[in-house]
């Protein structure tokens, strides 16, 4: 039976080129039109092309391997620039990214050392607690993460399927090779197409929804030898291909809808330029790709790559603004170029021309001093930051709401607390269990009980999303004095309301609501607490009543107005602006005039609302910090400790309502 022609390794000009306009479009995409452009798919299908040839030429020339040599080599070309970005990242970060931002971002160079950031992100885009993380400097490393966990997976799968051919099915290699191929790409492709469906966001940085991709450039290798076409045809294709790469971004939006069948598009466009250079014509776009511009920037692609993002990160933090004109991109466009081309001249190539053969022990050392500064900044950064967030406080000195409720008046001259840090780090306790609260996309209904559950003289039922849930701490501050059991109901991203009245709310989060509904129905508690409102609409909605008016007779309901949101994450706004008004949002914007239930009908009887507007906002503007207390953790989730300290405010509304309570039974 015979094989496949084995692929000819050689060098080829025109993927240099294509790596040249994928890393420029991936820069300009992200520096003026804010978006994606698909170029890291480019990159996808050209490392599974060029391991793929490479590995398999080794396997069959000397029927083994050397993972050692292999490894050695991969850091030899990897490590030395990235190692050397994520130092820069880390040293800059301290200077320039706001404190409310380390714990992100030290965590994100943890998990780029490492190459583990496309999971990190990928748990950060479903996690709704996590959903208000910026963009850090580190977070264009996902995809060289995936890359780097493809090169250390792929030898294994060239050894299983030459071991395949050569002891089990006694087959040729490159066909059988080409047939694991294409049961990966097979497996890879439809769990992409599902995920990407059900969970794109996941999906996104999914290895596994992406592994079709290397295993396409795969494929393409071993079948390249039979991909030979007319010169005219050839001509045709590659330009085509190259139009296609180009303009993947502009048609497609990118970042919502890869990596599922869409994804197709880029790396057919790459599969068309390699298949025309076999035998293209004078007017091929190989000519332009292997021009000496295009090759020279291709020898630098990957440095540019890891540089342009923190630059424009940077950029952005440094000046406090979210656009930037053509000058600032242009350079930082000149600017990366300039770092890439010093990183490879000066630390890439002294380290790449070491023999992995014979200079095994001068290349271990080289990437050790490498690694080691990054572990030994990051590990240090992470320590001060603890400090820095386990800062104590004087109660009277941050009285928080209860400047308010109980006019008590703060320190003056005290910093806001907490730390901006430590206030994005703590939520409200029963996050701390996975029994207590169900994720976005999560189904099901989960339920536990915090406050005195022993012997209590009432129960209420925290139900909600987190809205709901950043009112926890008041309650359970009030729990001993009341005897308070709290039953939490709680989701993420949803809402206690008996339908989608604004396009917000998943199919999980209808199926919650119906088994909550049951929940209570079959064991009333005394009391449901829940949000009225719905941000600054001066209505309630039409859902929430419906969804209380299933408990009337049952339970009653304490229904909180809404809080107010803040115009930017207010930790962030907090460490970058010298003036705390200069982060606060006129009132008039973030709250009604009206009060909404007033405007609402059929409000059922057994219904108390509550406002507690002037704990957020005065008369003409509603602060992120209210008595010394950071009142958000992001822009409109309440920090935990300005919750605690809404305790009296709460209790004394909560207290009209067990007074109804008491006389119904």
């Amino acid at each position: 039976m015979n094989d496949l022609r084995a692929p000819e390794k050689r060098f080829r000009p025109e993927i240099e080129g294509v790596r040249a306009i994928a890393a420029l479009l991936v820069a300009v995409y992200h520096i003026w039109l804010g978006s994606v452009s698909g170029g890291v798919d480019v990159f996808f299908i050209v490392s599974g092309y060029l391991i793929t040839t490479s590995l398999l030429s080794k396997m069959v020339k000397e029927g083994r391997i050397h993972i050692g040599e292999y490894l050695l080599g991969l850091g030899r070309r990897l490590f030395p620039v990235a190692f050397t970005v994520i130092l820069v990242i880390m040293v800059g970060s301290i200077w320039i990214m706001p404190e409310a931002q380390w714990k992100q971002i030290i965590a994100e160079g943890f998990s780029s050392a490492f190459y583990f950031q496309n999971w990190q992100l990928a748990f950060s885009s479903v996690d709704y607690l996590s959903q208000n993380n910026q963009a850090s400097p580190f977070q264009h490393f996902w995809a060289l993460s995936i890359q780097g966990q493809f090169y250390i997976t792929w030898p294994l799968v060239i050894m299983i399927a030459y071991y395949i051919a050569r002891k089990l099915l006694k087959t040729p290699v490159r066909k059988t090779l080409l047939g694991v191929l294409v049961v990966m790409f097979m497996f890879s492709f439809t769990y992409s197409i599902y995920k990407t469906a059900v969970n794109q966001p996941w999906a996104y940085f999914d290895t596994f929804a992406r592994v079709w991709e290397f295993s396409l450039g795969g494929m393409l290798a071993l079948l390249i030898p039979y991909l030979s076409f007319k010169k005219t045809v050839s001509v045709v294709m590659g330009w085509l291909g190259l139009a296609i790469i180009v303009f993947t971004g502009i048609v497609l939006p990118v970042s919502s809808v890869f990596p599922g069948y869409v994804a197709l598009l880029p790396t057919t466009g790459v599969i068309l330029i390699i298949i025309s250079a076999e035998n293209s014509g004078g007017f091929g776009v190989d000519r332009l790709l292997g021009s000496k511009l295009l090759l020279k920037f291709g020898g630098i692609s990957y440095g540019f790559y890891l540089w342009h993002w923190p630059l424009l990160i940077f950029y952005y933090t440094y000046f406090d603004t979210d656009t930037i004109t053509t000058l600032a991109g242009l350079s930082i466009i000149m600017i990366t170029c300039v770092l890439a081309y010093l990183s490879v001249r000066f630390i890439e190539t002294p380290v790449r021309s070491l023999s992995v053969k014979t200079s095994k022990k001068r290349i271990g050392m080289a990437l050790t001093v490498f690694m080691l500064p990054v572990l030994i900044v990051n590990l240090g950064w992470e320590v001060y930051s603890s400090q820095v967030q386990s800062k104590s406080y004087e109660v009277e000195d941050y009285p928080g709401a209860r400047m308010i409720s109980d006019n008590v008046q703060p320190a003056a001259g005290k910093e806001p607390f907490p730390s901006t840090i430590q206030v994005q780090e703590e939520l409200p306790a029963f996050y701390d269990t996975r029994d207590c609260f169900t994720y976005t996309s999560e189904q099901g209904m989960k339920t536990c009980s915090r406050g005195e559950t022993e012997n209590p003289d009432y129960t209420i039922a925290l139900v909600g999303g987190s809205h709901s849930g950043h009112w926890f701490p008041a309650l359970k501050e009030i729990s001993d004095d009341l005897n308070l059991q709290i039953n939490i109901y709680n989701k993420d991203a949803c809402r206690f309301s008996a339908d989608d009245f604004d396009g917000l709310l998943n199919e999980t989060c209808m199926e919650w609501n119906e088994e909550v509904l049951n929940d209570l129905m079959e064991e009333p508690p005394d009391v449901v607490f829940t949000t009225s409102t719905v941000n600054s609409e001066p209505y309630v909605p039409e859902g929430y009543i419906k969804q209380w008016e299933k408990l009337e007779g049952l339970t009653e309901i304490l229904a909180v107005r809404d809080n107010p949101r803040m115009e930017k994450d207010a930790p962030l706004c907090l460490d970058e602006k010298d003036d705390i008004e200069d982060c606060a949002v006129p009132r008039s914007e973030a709250l009604s005039e009206e009060i909404p239930w007033e405007q609402t009908d059929g409000i059922p009887d057994h219904v108390t609302f509550a406002d507690l507007s002037e704990y957020f906002c005065g008369e003409d503007l509603c602060k992120p910090v209210v008595g010394n207390v950071i009142v958000y953790r992001d822009e409109h989730h309440l920090s935990t400790i300005y919750s605690r300290t809404l305790a009296p405010a709460v209790e004394e509304h909560l207290q009209k309502v067990l007074e109804k309570v008491d006389q119904k039974s």
